[in-house]
């Protein structure tokens, strides 16, 4: 009976103490975990200045008169003006588009009825599509010579503004990125070390999106390309 007990209070202990060890090494593993889960997020941006390469330039005009046939007769001169005067600098077939000629007669609308003026309006002109933004640039300068003709280009208008583009960015996509990601790397460096703490591996990392935007009103041909990305970093003691 006693030898029974004996065993059996033995086994017990035996229980007890792999209890406070299993207890025990739990513990420590969730205080690790814990401590691993210490984290700062960051974020680094990269800038890079780059020159438009692709340009859309609408050489428009408008255009009135009271008599029909020598509007639309006018109209298609001042197209093979504008087309030789674009050919002469630089550019060819190719990059020229000639638009439709658009023509209102005002009389056949009820709001214009009663407005003094031309009765027939027409809007017309050619679109250069280039991947030579330099040329646009050089024959913006040579427009007087078009005026002289009769042909005043209009500039002014939302619609025919001079769009400037840029559409290299997959090849300097990995760069920025690489730029973005070692700042916000310094960032964290600093904020682990005034925290007194050290840095460790990254948790987590996310990039935005890439925006490409004019660096500012006066020189469209120039752009700003930005991205940010954001990075988690684990802090350990």
């Amino acid at each position: 009976m006693k030898e029974a007990l004996s065993k059996h209070l033995g086994a017990a202990g035996v229980l007890a103490i792999g209890i406070v060890l299993s207890t025990w090494l739990i513990t420590g593993s969730l205080q690790d975990i814990k401590a691993m889960e210490r984290t700062v997020q960051v974020k680094g941006l990269a800038e890079q200045e780059v020159m438009a390469d692709t340009v859309i330039w609408p050489v428009f005009y408008k255009d009135a008169d009271n008599n029909l046939e020598a509007l639309v007769a006018r109209v298609e001169e001042k197209n093979t003006a504008i087309r030789a005067f674009l050919t002469l600098h630089g550019f060819d077939e190719q990059e020229m588009s000639q638009a439709t000629p658009s023509i209102v007669d005002k009389f056949a609308q009820e709001y214009g009825q009663n407005e003094r003026g031309f009765r027939y309006i027409a809007k017309s002109g050619i679109t250069v599509f280039s991947h030579e933004p330099d040329k646009v640039r050089q024959a913006l300068g040579k427009l007087n010579t078009l005026a002289k003709q009769g042909i005043a280009i209009t500039q002014d208008d939302y619609q025919n503004r001079i769009e400037y583009m840029f559409t290299g960015l997959n090849d300097i996509k990995p760069h920025m990125v690489q730029e973005a990601t070692q700042k916000a790397r310094e960032v964290a460096l600093k904020f682990a070390k005034d925290s007194d703490s050290k840095l460790g591996k990254i948790k987590s990392a996310r990039q935005g999106q890439f925006s490409i935007s004019d660096r500012d009103s006066n020189t469209p041909q120039i752009k700003t390309v930005r991205v940010v990305t954001s990075v988690e970093y684990y802090l350990s003691d």
